[in-house]
């Protein structure tokens, strides 16, 4: 008889500090439906949210504050259709 050998999946890297706020910050925008809000309630969520994300994850640069409010801010941009051509279908 041969002997079974398990093999063990690596060990998952922990995820970086700028990850978790991406994440943490999709979340809220989530349950806080600032999807649906008008462009300036927009703005005041992003400003409070932001200060909150800097003071939580006091490592991220000014840079990746940036990155994150950018990504946020395109997250809850509406969808853009694309024109279909005439006389596809």
């Amino acid at each position: 008889m041969s002997k079974k050998t398990t093999r063990r999946a690596p060990a998952a890297t922990p995820p970086s500090s700028f990850d978790q706020a991406r994440d943490e910050m999709f979340s809220h925008i989530l349950r806080c439906g600032v999807i649906e809000a008008l462009p300036e309630h927009q703005k005041d969520w992003f400003d409070d949210t932001m200060q909150y994300i800097a003071d939580r994850y006091e490592d991220l640069a000014d840079e990746q504050l940036g990155q994150l409010r950018q990504l946020g801010e395109r997250y809850c941009q509406p969808v853009q259709r694309r024109a279909e051509p005439v006389g596809s279908a």
